[in-house]
């Protein structure tokens, strides 16, 4: 038999609401790195509850459920909680600030250049390609193709507007998660 080691794993996840009301029971998992899964069911049967202790976020269950050590695991909610003060626009830059920040910090330093901050723009410069291609690499991946900045923005902006609750905040290589989950209804 092969040994396989497996990035996520439930064994006999049993959820019972309080009253007794039983979400589902004895549901038995376990997903090989890069697979895609998909969960259907009637509204109500327990898909998005499934997908909250796999996440980590409910700790209220009967029996084993584990990510693979050192892996991270992405939750996007299905009504995640946006600024409703905020447009569209404004929720996604909100999710991105940390990098819009940084670019913010290279231009006022390339507007000032001086050699006394050439090494901390060429830092920023490293950061800021790295972040760039890999984002680049995860929308062509997910067929998105863009021919300047102005058509990504614009694209971007489409997509976000089309479906706010899709809209995926930024963050450091190191916190992109080996597994994501998306809770979405149909």
């Amino acid at each position: 038999m092969a040994s396989y080691q497996y990035i996520y794993h439930m064994d006999g996840v049993s959820k019972t609401y309080p009253g007794g009301k039983k979400c589902f029971e004895n549901v038995r998992l376990s997903f090989l790195p890069g697979v895609k899964i998909g969960v259907v069911g009637v509204n109500g049967s327990g898909k998005s509850t499934l997908m909250k202790i796999m996440a980590g976020l409910d700790t209220d269950f009967v029996g084993e459920a584990w990510a693979a050590e050192g892996a991270r695991v992405g939750y996007l909610p299905q009504e995640p909680a946006l600024d409703e003060s905020l447009t569209v626009r404004e929720n996604v830059m909100l999710g991105v600030a940390a990098k819009k920040a940084k670019l913010d910090k290279y231009n006022e330093l390339a507007m000032n250049y001086s050699d006394e901050t050439a090494d901390e723009m060429a830092a920023l410069q490293d950061q800021i390609d790295a972040e760039t291609s890999d984002l680049i690499w995860k929308l062509s991946a997910a067929g998105v193709t863009f021919n300047s900045a102005a058509a990504f923005e614009k694209d971007m902006c489409r997509a976000a507007a089309s479906n706010a609750r899709r809209a995926v905040s930024g963050g450091r290589r190191s916190d992109i998660p080996h597994q994501y989950i998306l809770c979405e209804g149909l």
